[in-house]
């Protein structure tokens, strides 16, 4: 058995437009800075606790890419520990949508863009990584980590698409189809690799984060409603 506490990066300033990010290298934001303080905080307050628990952190690794490095700094400083860098916990790559907003998405590649709303786990657009791949890559790189650290406690730091790579695993869900669960970033997750599975304890702690300003929210549910809505008006108006 391993355990893991999985935070997501905290807020990136395409965050906070709602760009696609994937593996491009985006520094935090200024909120961004101050949710990774707040971990560190969080983190200092409840290493007593887990001392008491038998669950004192071994380990700490990061996705290599800047936001997630950014965001475990603070972590490693209250942990004690030096961050391991891992590039198979990055982020989904989005090929030719990362840099961009969905609005210019669909004025400049909409067919692209239509297809990307199918949510089909093994369609991807050009140059990206099919959700089936990018699964496959993250739930790997966590047996891995699990075997290699067997019994130990480890902490990474890694990206919201990963999370939800976990969170369908261990709920048996299906990879085609929007997001389901909440990933707030800076939030934490607790998850165990046990009998050649994960096992969820804990899911989107944001309470060291609760008097912040909102964070922004990427929906895919709201991304596909509004295409339906759209689809059933413009049937509407050639009816009429």
């Amino acid at each position: 058995m391993t355990d893991f506490l999985l935070i997501r990066h905290g807020e990136t300033a395409w965050n906070r437009e709602l760009r696609f990010q994937g593996q491009l290298d985006v520094p935090l934001n200024d909120m961004g800075f101050a949710q990774a303080q707040r971990l560190k905080t969080r983190m200092t307050q409840v290493l007593g606790e887990w001392h008491a628990q038998g669950r004192v952190p071994t380990r700490l690794i990061s996705s290599d890419l800047l936001r997630a490095q950014q965001t475990a700094q603070p972590v490693a400083e209250a942990l004690g520990h030096t961050c391991i860098l891992n590039a198979g916990l990055r982020e989904q790559c989005y090929g030719m949508f990362e840099g961009m907003r969905s609005p210019d998405i669909q004025a400049q590649y909409p067919e692209a863009w239509q297809r990307w709303l199918a949510f089909d786990a093994d369609v991807a657009v050009e140059g990206a990584e099919t959700t089936r791949a990018f699964h496959d890559r993250v739930i790997a790189e966590l047996q891995a980590l699990a075997q290699q650290y067997a019994d130990e406690h480890v902490v990474v730091v890694t990206h919201g698409g990963v999370l939800d790579m976990v969170w369908r695993h261990a709920q048996a869900l299906s990879l085609s189809g929007p997001r389901a669960c909440d990933i707030p970033n800076a939030g934490l997750n607790q998850v165990v690799w046990r009998d050649g599975g994960l096992h969820i304890q804990l899911w989107a702690d944001a309470a060291h984060l609760a008097d912040l300003p909102e964070q922004p929210v990427y929906s895919q549910k709201r991304l596909l409603e509004a295409r339906e809505q759209l689809r059933v008006q413009t049937h509407a108006n050639g009816v009429a």
